[in-house]
């Protein structure tokens, strides 16, 4: 008999003794396993979290598991160290952290939560931050001194709810315990004013330009008024109104995987482990990250060995100012101390094929180089000459060490690899105030042949073909009315962006910004390059369905069907194929022309009080579309990086299952990929993976010291499954 055989069958048997114990149900483990019960006061706890954490490796490490409906856990596949495991669950105070090791059996008894005050503390940030008190209907349009201390450009309640949740919940952990609470270091030099106290702690830490520009839009006075309003009834006892449920059914099957990575300093954006083409590219190796402003140090993770290191990011201009010289604040955590020292603005970062990596990433300043300006002969500039940049392209071979840094004139923020013969790499331009309204693009077969990323780029403006002749050809600004003889440009930009995996198109999704120089809803935009995009290109626009609104992220099936997350709460598809009336012609420059292709799915969680119960205060930052499989909940299922619910939240057949990372409290994600390490594993051989969004980890549970973390999230056929 085989040492696990053995081992398993000794387990089962000590189990089957303790009759009338916790262990009177058998559990099974191998030597990799740690097993056990949970009971409560009245009886078994189905449904809540068993944690085991270790230092012993070189990198801190954890693995979570859900107890089954006898309240059994197996943790699976633990390396060997030396483990603190302890139970989180809603209703229970946390148990004791017991020592223990692979291959041990533990019984668990624990208590109910000391008060519902107590037991709030575990609940997801939207259950906190859902007590915001949104301005009624009645209150907008802004009216400034005049009124309201909004400003004008703040027409509705749908964009104070889209600015909260695309400004604000895009970069903090909102309903964490670090936001809902004002720090001691605020209000004590705010003399107890707590709206003082909320203008100290905006303006604190190395972000202030940016805060600046989400609390202007909304009017500094009602941001204060709004968000102290909040603090001070959580601060005298106000707990939320809705509380979450355990996790049930399938959701028991989970095993969250943990690694430490980066610093407790420099926060992740997104990550990547492979080819979202090919899962099976880059088979158990290692996990990239991308730092945005916080630092060049590109963060790595080999979870074979446990191991984190970083590589460093180079740029163009080494004269280049960086986060480290904007001005910032005292932090109520890290003092005067500055944290950031970021240049290259990694925001997004891609696998291809050959499991290379490519990054959106700032290398020089703003002004363009000569060929992207007017006079240029490449043939983009000639359509659409480019004065100026954020964000450009470079590229990372791991088999070399060598970096290429592709000088683009176009702004870069998310990117995506096409499925044509020149492996086309599409980029969006993020926002309306940094794009200029078009899409960029390099053709990645001809910088392989001849390194010239100059002639390999390309640019395009969005024109609709609103003249509906089935070509491109002259076209009125995006600020002019429609010609019926012409084409219409419009002034988005792609926020996300996908390829079609089903045809050539390549849709992109703009965020709302009625705030901005550039007034225009929120859309998903489908682009047919042609033969010739720069010259060629076609965009149909589409809008959320009515009393819906701001669309973020963008993903798309093998079945061709497009997801998006909406701001007002619901997870959105959107079928081209249903459409039943024209996609071009006059008709069609305001992209209503199609609501039978939408179909919208509540998200899970409370609203806000007074706002339309179709909608939810629960957020997601961005969706992806598991097209293989490899969670193991079906092909095509989206799956929405819900920042509200502190969760990944997966629409299997018009039902969503929330995965909730209850450890550290305040999990916040911004992307999602899967990988395929090894087929005939099954279960154990696939996983998706995501890391640490927020800018501030330190809100979250283990403040100052807690790390950044990769996170792999894999579906296992039963909760006791090893």
């Amino acid at each position: 008999m085989k040492f696990n055989q053995w081992f398993t069958a000794g387990v089962s048997a000590f189990a089957l003794l303790h009759a009338g114990g916790a262990m009177a149900a058998k559990i099974d483990i191998s030597a990799h396993d740690i097993g056990g019960q949970v009971i409560g006061q009245k009886g078994p706890e189905a449904g809540v979290w068993v944690i085991a954490e270790t230092k012993d490796l070189p990198t801190r490490y954890a693995k979570i598991v859900v107890t089954d409906d006898q309240g059994r856990f197996v943790i699976p596949e633990l390396p060997d160290a030396n483990y603190k495991v302890w139970v989180r669950g809603y209703g229970l105070t946390d148990s004791a952290q017991v020592d223990s090791r692979p291959g041990k059996l533990l019984d668990f008894k624990v208590k109910p939560a000391a008060s519902a005050a107590a037991d709030a503390q575990h609940y997801p940030g939207m259950y906190w931050y859902s007590l915001l008190n949104i301005p009624a209907a009645s209150e907008f349009p802004g009216t400034g001194d005049k009124g309201n201390k909004m400003p004008e450009t703040m027409k509705s309640q749908a964009q104070f709810v889209d600015t909260v949740k695309n400004m604000c919940q895009s970069c903090h952990a909102l309903g964490s315990r670090g936001i809902r609470e004002v720090p001691k270091l605020f209000m004590d030099e705010a003399h107890g004013d707590s709206q003082l106290a909320w203008a100290m702690r905006t303006q604190a830490g190395q972000a202030q330009a940016y805060m600046a520009t989400a609390i202007n839009s909304i009017g500094p006075d009602k941001v204060y008024q709004v968000f102290s309003n909040w603090t001070d009834r959580i601060a005298k006892g106000e707990l939320p109104f809705d509380k979450p449920e355990r996790p049930k059914g399938i959701e028991r099957n989970v095993v969250y995987t943990e690694w430490d990575w980066a610093s407790p300093t420099h926060y992740q954006h997104d990550a990547i482990s492979t080819d979202k083409r090919n899962p099976h590219v880059n088979a158990n190796g290692l996990i990239y990250g991308s730092p945005e402003e916080s630092t060049d140090l590109i963060p790595t993770l080999d979870p074979v060995k446990n191991v984190a290191a970083t590589i460093k990011e180079p740029y163009l201009d080494p004269k280049m100012t960086g986060s480290a010289d904007a001005p910032h604040g005292t932090s109520a955590y890290w003092g005067d101390e500055t944290i950031w020292d970021g240049h290259t603005s990694i925001h997004n970062v891609m696998m291809d094929e050959k499991a290379q990596v490519w990054f959106t990433a700032k290398l020089r300043p703003p002004a363009n180089p000569d060929y992207c300006k007017q006079g240029s002969d490449l043939p983009a500039a000639k359509v659409d000459p480019q004065a100026t940049a954020v964000r450009e392209l470079s590229h990372f071979d791991p088999a070399t060490g060598k970096w290429d840094m592709i000088n683009t004139c176009f702004s870069t923020h998310h990117l995506y690899f096409g499925h044509d013969a020149n492996d086309t790499l599409w980029m969006s331009a993020g926002g309306p105030n940094l794009g200029g309204g078009i899409v960029g693009w390099l053709n990645v077969k001809k910088f392989r042949e001849t390194h010239d990323g100059v002639a390999s780029q390309g640019w395009t403006p969005l024109i609709i073909d609103t003249n509906g002749n089935g070509k491109r050809d002259a076209y009125v600004g995006a600020k002019d009315p429609v010609d019926p003889s012409k084409d219409k440009r419009i002034a988005a930009s792609f926020y996300g962006i996908m390829p079609s995996p089903v045809d050539d198109s390549i849709w992109g999704q703009a965020m709302d910004r009625g705030f901005s120089r550039i007034d225009q809803p929120g859309y998903i935009i489908r682009l047919t390059p042609g033969p010739d995009p720069v010259n060629t290109a076609l965009a149909e626009v589409y809008q959320p369905p009515e009393g819906t609104f701001g669309p973020r992220g963008i993903d798309i099936g093998l079945d061709g069907v497009v997801w998006t997350a909406l701001s007002s709460g619901q997870l959105a598809s959107f079928d081209r194929r249903l459409c039943k009336g024209p996609l071009n012609g006059p008709t069609t420059a305001d992209g209503k022309q199609c609501p039978e292709g939408w179909h919208l799915y509540r998200l899970p969680g409370p609203q806000f009080k007074g706002l339309d119960p179709k909608g939810s205060a629960n957020h997601a930052y961005y969706v992806w579309v598991d097209r293989y499989n490899i969670l193991g909940l079906g092909a095509n299922v989206p799956i929405a990086e819900a920042n509200g619910a502190e969760a990944l939240m997966a629409l299997v057949n018009g039902k969503f299952v929330t995965l909730h990372v209850p450890y550290p409290l305040g999990f916040f994600t911004k992307n999602v990929d899967g990988r395929i390490d090894d087929d005939s594993k099954g279960w154990k051989g696939r996983g998706i993976w995501t890391t640490s969004g927020t800018r501030a980890n330190f809100h979250s549970e283990g403040g100052k010291e807690a790390y950044p973390k990769v996170f792999k999230v894999q579906m296992r056929p039963d909760p006791l499954a090893h």
